[in-house]
């Protein structure tokens, strides 16, 4: 399946980070978590992915223009330096589209700028490119596709404010609200679409506010519940947590690690 990434919010509460860089291109390690986010799709076989740029879009597009497969690879180095003979590679095998959708747009806003670029995809995926998981992809896709509605998206822990979200007991959403720290499930930014999605996406409206009202009201709505690994950057003090995992040498998202 294609997945489409939403890289273009300004991500004004990472900026005591830094506000040079866009929140997806912020690193983890020796990558930035938007990397991470595409190695762990492209880990479950899905590699076209389709960037939804904005604010300071150029960054994104000149990190993979310039992509150093040396970073994150082994290799031989021979002939004083000249020759480099790659052992491993990254992303030789993914395809990227790169679509400026736009300084102030709206996630439904970039959604809808996208589509012609999801073609004739029956199904595609699509991310917040701000979060991490050490989900199984597949038993995500395997319970949309089972449960034959619009749109699903997984259900996690909070670790702040977020969508709430309530739904009965086949993973149909009844209820979705924006919540302080809860002991229920938010929405954690990994969603499977049906391309009938558009049906219910009206130009200019916010992505989980009246679209995901519709798919509730047409019961089309589907939550995955997850107890495993889950982290969100939101924040600096999210960054810190994700930087402190990742030294451990146990990123639990590191999936293509582990196999």
């Amino acid at each position: 399946m294609k997945v489409v990434l939403f890289c273009g919010g300004q991500g004004m509460r990472m900026r005591d980070y830094s506000d040079a860089i866009p929140k997806p291109m912020v690193p983890i390690g020796y990558r930035p978590i938007l990397w991470h986010l595409m190695k762990y799709y492209a880990h479950f076989g899905h590699k076209g992915f389709i960037l939804c740029l904005g604010y300071r879009g150029d960054t994104i597009k000149n990190y993979f223009l310039n992509y150093d497969e040396c970073v994150s690879n082994d290799f031989v180095l021979s002939g004083g330096g000249k020759n480099v003979e790659m052992i491993s590679k990254d992303i030789d095998d993914w395809r990227i589209t790169f679509v400026d959708t736009g300084l102030s747009s709206n996630v439904g806003q970039r959604l809808m700028k996208v589509r012609k670029y999801i073609g004739d995809d029956e199904v595609f995926m699509a991310n917040y490119a701000d979060g991490l998981t050490d989900l199984p992809l597949s038993t995500l896709t395997d319970f949309f596709h089972k449960g034959n509605k619009t749109a699903c998206f997984l259900g996690v822990k909070p670790m702040s404010s977020y969508h709430m979200i309530t739904s009965d007991k086949d993973g149909t959403v009844t209820d979705v609200r924006s919540t302080a720290l809860s002991s229920g499930r938010i929405n954690g930014g990994f969603f499977v679409f049906k391309r009938s999605i558009f049906d219910y996406l009206q130009e200019g409206e916010e992505f989980v506010e009246q679209p995901f009202r519709r798919l509730i009201e047409k019961r089309e709505l589907l939550t995955y519940s997850y107890d495993g690994f889950w982290a969100c950057m939101d924040t600096f003090k999210e960054k810190q947590h994700l930087d402190e995992v990742y030294t451990r040498g146990s990123a639990p998202w590191e999936l293509w690690r582990k196999d």
